[in-house]
């Protein structure tokens, strides 16, 4: 067997290992539940790069698996940031304040009417230790970039509601870097009514598109 041949036999034989003997609770989450994040990063990395390095000539075939091991790997280890700092989130964080994990990224949502007075861009001392809890979490998990983004409904005018929407994001962004993050990590974006969640034509619906949300993006390296 040439030295190709027996990477992609080692490297589906880590697959099948992986899918079999993963620890159940090295992969769970604060549920009890199957962590698919960590797990699928790992195996799909392996699968997607020796299925497709199958298709290659030797050398493009040996690079093809051991980068998509490397990769797989990174993304684990992300998945695994993420879902700790999440929990950690959720046992400091109001109730009121939604997280999100997409696997790839945190969401943090503030509530607009929680947060701001109607038509203010001033941070409401009932938010104000959230964010320093936020900016904490940040400070103590810093491989990652931070995106405050303001979001508002479709009252009013849409260039006001722009102007609002980015007023907004930077009076989070500025506690948050009050509470220790540094400049260069938070980029703040306004989309007014541009990204709404919810129909606009409802009371309820108005409520969940009014919303500034703290998104933090781990960093590849």
């Amino acid at each position: 067997m040439n030295r190709s041949k027996l990477i992609v036999t080692l490297s589906l034989v880590g697959v099948v290992g992986l899918s079999a003997c993963t620890d159940p609770v090295t992969f769970q989450n604060e549920n009890g539940e199957a962590n698919k994040t960590q797990r699928g990063a790992i195996i799909g990395g392996l699968v997607a790069a020796t299925v497709g390095g199958l298709a290659a000539n030797d050398n493009k075939l040996e690079t093809a698996v051991l980068s998509g091991a490397a990769g797989a790997l990174v993304g684990g280890v992300i998945g695994h940031e993420l879902d700790k700092q999440e929990a950690e989130l959720r046992q400091t964080l109001s109730n009121d304040i939604s997280i999100v994990n997409t696997g790839d990224r945190l969401i943090v949502s503030l509530p607009n009417d929680l947060t701001f007075a109607t038509d203010s861009a001033q941070v409401s001392t009932a938010v104000r230790g959230d964010l320093l809890k936020v900016a904490d979490s940040l400070v103590r998990y810093p491989n990652s970039s931070v995106q405050v983004i303001g979001h508002t409904d479709s009252d009013g005018e849409a260039y006001y509601n722009q102007g609002l929407s980015e007023r907004r994001a930077n009076a989070v962004a500025d506690l948050i870097q009050a509470g220790g993050v540094p400049y260069n990590r938070i980029i703040t974006v306004g989309r007014g009514e541009e990204q709404p969640v919810a129909s606009n034509l409802t009371p309820d619906g108005k409520q969940r598109n009014r919303r500034v949300e703290i998104v933090v993006i781990p960093n590849a390296t």
